[in-house]
C-alpha cells in the first residue's frame, strides 16, 4: 500500500502546491491522477519519489521510501529520465544491473511493439518515440508502483489506444498504475479508480464502478466537482464582442 498523509509543499513565494493530501493507493489498482495545469498532480508523483522536500508523511506497506525500496517505485516522466546519448540496447545493460528484477521479455515485447531501435541513441528518436522509450524504462525495471506524468505526449491515438490495450494484458495482479493525464475520455476505460486535484488537494475521489452504478461518465464527474461552467465562452465571447 503507498499511503500519503498530510502531504504538503511549497515553492518560493508561498505557493502551495500541495495542501494536506491524504491518499492510499492499493496493490493491482490502475488510478488516474487529474487536475487543471498547476493543480499539483506533477509535485506528489516527485515527492512520492524522493525528488522534492515535502511535510507529512509518505510511507511504502508502512515503511518510509528510501534506498532501500525505491526500486519497487518506477516513474515515466514527460521530463525523461533516460540517457539521451546511450542506445536503448545500453540501457538494457545498465537496468540489468541496476535492477535485479528487470523484466527482459516486457522490455524486448515492448521495443517491438513501438517498432524502436535498439542501436541508435535515444537523441535521435522522435519526440513521440523518446515518451515511448521512457514509459518502455517504467514498465520493465520491475516496480510494484509505476508512476506516470503525461506519459503519451507526441503519440498519435491509435499508438496510445492500442498501447493501453497492450498494458492491460501484460500487467501482473499486484502491479499499481498512477496516471496522470489530461486525456480523461481517453483512459476512462482503461483506469479504474479517478483522483483530482485542485489547488493542491484532493477534490474527488472515486472507482469507474461506482460512476457506472451511478450512471455518470469520468467528465460528468470532472465538471461536477470542479464546478464547471458551461456557459464560459459565450459569456468571453460575448464581451469581447462588445469591446468591439
Amino acid at each position: 500500500m503507498l499511503t500519503l498523509h498530510q502531504v504538503k509543499k511549497s515553492y518560493w513565494g508561498g505557493n502551495r502546491a500541495l495542501d494536506s493530501v491524504n491518499l492510499s493507493i492499493g496493490p493491482g489498482e490502475i488510478v488516474g491522477l487529474f487536475g487543471e495545469n498547476g493543480a499539483g498532480k506533477t509535485t506528489l508523483m516527485k515527492c512520492i519519489l524522493g525528488l522534492l522536500r515535502y511535510g507529512g508523511v509518505i510511507t511504502l506497506d508502512d515503511q518510509p521510501i528510501t534506498t532501500k525500496n525505491i526500486a519497487r517505485l518506477s516513474f515515466a516522466t514527460c521530463e525523461h529520465s533516460y540517457f539521451p546519448a546511450l542506445t536503448a540496447a545500453s540501457h538494457r545493460a545498465f537496468y540489468r544491473d541496476m535492477f535485479p528484477n528487470f523484466r527482459e521479455k516486457r522490455f524486448a515485447a515492448l521495443m517491438e511493439f513501438f517498432e524502436l531501435a535498439m542501436h541508435k541513441p535515444i537523441r535521435s528518436f522522435s519526440t513521440g518515440q523518446k515518451n515511448q522509450f521512457e514509459v518502455i524504462l517504467a514498465l520493465s525495471q520491475g516496480a510494484d508502483y509505476i508512476l506516470m506524468d503525461e506519459p503519451f505526449a507526441g503519440n498519435d491515438i491509435f499508438n496510445r489506444e492500442d498501447f493501453y490495450k497492450v498494458l492491460l494484458g501484460i500487467l501482473e495482479p499486484h502491479e499499481t498504475i498512477l496516471l496522470s493525464t489530461h486525456l480523461l475520455e481517453e483512459v476512462q476505460h482503461f483506469i479504474g479508480r479517478a483522483v483530482l486535484l485542485h489547488k493542491g488537494q484532493v477534490a474527488g475521489d472515486i472507482t469507474t464502478s461506482q460512476l457506472e452504478d451511478e450512471g455518470r461518465t469520468l467528465m460528468e464527474f470532472v465538471k461536477e466537482t470542479y464546478r464547471y461552467q458551461a456557459d464560459r465562452v459565450s459569456q468571453a465571447l460575448d464581451k469581447l464582442t462588445g469591446e468591439e
